[in-house]
């Protein structure tokens, strides 16, 4: 008792001593994921709307009263240690009565407390009342309603547009989400979208009602012996996902210890707007003793994909289609038509430090799967059905961590993903990472760690390492070295490579940090041969250099420089690409204003810099700087009182290198692009 008071106490006079604690405001800060948590972006993949779902399971703060070690891991900011002391501290001293107590926790300093401030929170409320009591008191719940548009007209609006390219919707852009949630208790939700070009519709046909995308759950968790369940749209995280995995794996960045382990986080809500990767039905985990848990799901829902018919007029998929765009007679013919059955479970077993279990997953198709022929693609996934079974098991020993998981398609090949990471010093920690997966390995919703999208057709070893020298300097880094035994697209021999990463990193006050940055990635790629038809491979050297620098004149007045350099090498051929970028961000309390200045100039798309921008509340923005131009954007944010936020983003991109923006029914005839967003958040 004098424990918590004397807390109490100290609780109410640091939190009112704000120049001396200086805590951000209880908002995702999306940046630090992308400065710190994302991989280098390489591949032709939709990084926003991947990495958009990730920022919205961090938006539903973890109760640091209720939370186990795999939800602390996830957030991938604290390290092994950290997650042992809170929890050891938790064990000793009970629930925290306020975040501010976290200075008591031992390695817990200020700048690791604002790092992960507003991905977390304390509630001691308890689950008083009814569920539905609950659900209609809740304060943890908002309604965003988000529109866009760009100014200039693409090709695929105009009459001039052929029957099958021409866009049947307006050039609005909507997006509505609503979600109200009690971490540990219950979540409701729901989303819906339409891009621009689509038309708004109801065509049960078609399986479209309303908007393009709809997405709803419903969960309840710890009720009883029923620990978590849920109906609607749901994504699975078990083991290392190599089975199970959602669609938020982490890649290879400049975090190079924490990222390189998945966590058994089991099902989670899907509220993201990316209309693959989510699984649409019923997931449960009981308990059936203190130590074992049953988990099991079912999920039917349709997947885009483009149906061929052979020569006898039978159907069968060729590919499947993932932009989730359906504009035009053309994207409207690949819309919703396979039918997905993906069903499983999975016997988890947790006793103090050691979770282990086994994972069974099945899918069919109504259709069968028979993927164009190319070299690099005789192993991929076809026919019907696809079978797998796996075992995971994780052990911690102090401030080691072991993490493992192995899985078989039954009939075809296996994938083995392992490691061990931890902190060696209260300084220093590292990683260790093997990995193996055979060419006829077939895991559809894998997010494992892996050079490619996919566990397939690879072996690599992986040590990371990162060095806390004091508290104003720190470096990292990490070494990957990779093999692929059977040929890859854009690779038709089989090949190796290898990435290294180093990052300094100097902040010697709150307002002020300077980090640089380099990378190395080699990796073999076909490259042309004077002789038609046939393929010849040489090593391509992609570096990139990175040097950036945040700070504020004032606690109002920020500013960020950063400069970005690559350069590509293939067959005696080098190419470069730069981005400058200078931004600055004024708050004015209520209203706060955010700015950007870049110049651009890439010679190829192999030397595109991806960079972050600061968007409305949740939407994560991550566009490639291609060709030669300049890109401006302003944000407005206006708090007009605790229930009402509005924001205003305004972009501008000009380039000198051409002539039209884009290519086929998204060009843009000219040498300006300019979008606008406006979003509302309404808390209830």
């Amino acid at each position: 008792m004098r424990r918590k008071i004397t807390i109490a106490l100290w609780s109410l006079l640091t939190s009112l001593s704000v120049s001396s604690q200086e805590y951000p405001k209880k908002e995702v800060d999306l940046e630090i994921l992308a400065d710190q948590l994302f991989g280098f972006q390489d591949l032709d993949l939709n990084y926003q709307e991947l990495y958009e779902n990730i920022a919205l399971i961090l938006s539903n703060p973890i109760n640091l009263n209720k939370a186990d070690a795999e939800q602390l891991r996830f957030l991938n900011i604290l390290s092994e240690q950290h997650v042992q002391n809170l929890l050891e501290y938790r064990k000793e001293n009970g629930d925290l009565l306020s975040v501010y107590e976290l200075q008591s926790v031992p390695g817990f300093d200020l700048a690791i407390i604002d790092k992960i401030i507003a991905f977390v929170t304390v509630d001691n409320s308890g689950t008083q009342g009814t569920l539905w009591k609950r659900v209609r008191t809740e304060d943890n719940n908002y309604l965003i309603i988000r529109y866009d548009k760009t100014i200039e007209t693409k090709a695929g609006f105009k009459e001039s547009a052929s029957d099958q390219t021409r866009f049947r919707g307006n050039e609005n852009e909507m997006y509505i989400r609503f979600r109200t949630t009690r971490p540990g208790d219950f979540s409701f939700g729901f989303t819906v979208e339409k891009d621009a070009g689509e038309e708004i519709t109801w065509n049960s046909s078609q399986r479209q009602y309303g908007l393009d995308f709809n997405s709803f759950h419903v969960q309840i968790q710890n009720k009883g012996k029923l620990r978590n369940l849920i109906v609607g749209d749901y994504q699975t995280q078990f083991g290392q996902g190599l089975l199970l995995g959602g669609s938020f794996g982490y890649g290879k960045g400049s975090e190079t210890v924490m990222t390189v382990r998945r966590s058994n986080l089991g099902f989670l809500p899907y509220t993201s707007v990316n209309e693959t990767g989510y699984k649409r039905g019923a997931a449960a985990t009981y308990e059936l003793s203190s130590s074992l848990y049953l988990s099991s799901f079912y999920s039917l829902a349709w997947r885009d994909a483009t149906l061929v018919q052979d020569e006898r007029e039978e159907a069968f998929v060729s590919s499947f289609q993932t932009t989730g765009l359906h504009r035009n007679e053309n994207e409207l013919a690949n819309r919703h038509q396979i039918q997905e059955q993906n069903y499983g479970g999975v016997l988890n077993f947790r006793k103090n430090s050691l979770d282990a279990g086994i994972i069974f997953n099945g899918i069919e198709f109504n259709t069968l799967v028979n993927r164009d022929t190319y070299a690099y693609n005789q192993f991929s996934f076809e026919g019907q059905n696809a079978n797998n079974l796996g075992l995971f098991f994780n052990y911690t020993l102090n401030n080691i961590t072991i993490f493992s998981e192995a899985a078989k398609t039954l009939g075809e090949g296996y994938g083995i993903t392992a490691g061990i990471l931890g902190s060696i010093t209260p300084k220093f920690e590292v990683a260790l990472h093997l990995r193996k997966y055979q060419r006829n390995f077939h895991s559809l919703y894998s997010n494992a760690f892996a050079e490619s999208s996919l566990p397939q057709n690879e072996s690599g070893i992986y040590w990371g390492w990162k060095y806390t020298w004091n508290k104003k300097f720190s470096t990292s880094g990490y070494a990957d070295l990779f093999k692929f035994p059977w040929l890859r697209y854009r690779s038709y021999a089989p090949s190796q490579g290898h990435e290294w990463l180093l990052r300094l990193t100097y902040q010697p006050s709150k307002n002020v940090a300077v980090y640089i940055q380099a990378r190395e990635e080699s990796k073999t790629r076909n490259i042309i041969t004077e002789q038609a038809n046939l393929y010849s491979t040489a090593e391509g050297m992609k570096r990139n250099y990175w040097i950036n620098f945040d700070y504020g004149l004032t606690q109002n007045l920020k500013f960020k420089t950063r400069a970005q350099f690559s350069t590509f090498e293939i067959g005696q051929i080098s190419t470069k690409g730069m981005a400058i970028i200078q931004d600055i961000s004024y708050d004015l309390g209520k209203l706060t204003i955010t700015g950007r200045y870049a110049l651009f100039d890439t010679e190829d798309y192999d030397n595109r810099q991806y960079v972050y921008e600061r968007d409305v509340w949740l939407a994560y923005s991550l566009p490639a700087y291609s060709g030669v131009g300049v890109r401006n954007y302003m944000l407005a944010e206006y708090t007009l009182n605790k229930r009402f936020s509005f924001w205003i983003r305004i972009s501008h991109t000009r380039y000198t290198d051409r002539e039209e923006i884009g290519s086929g029914a998204d060009t843009i005839e000219g040498v300006t692009k300019n979008d606008i967003r406006i979003q509302a958040r309404i808390k209830f």
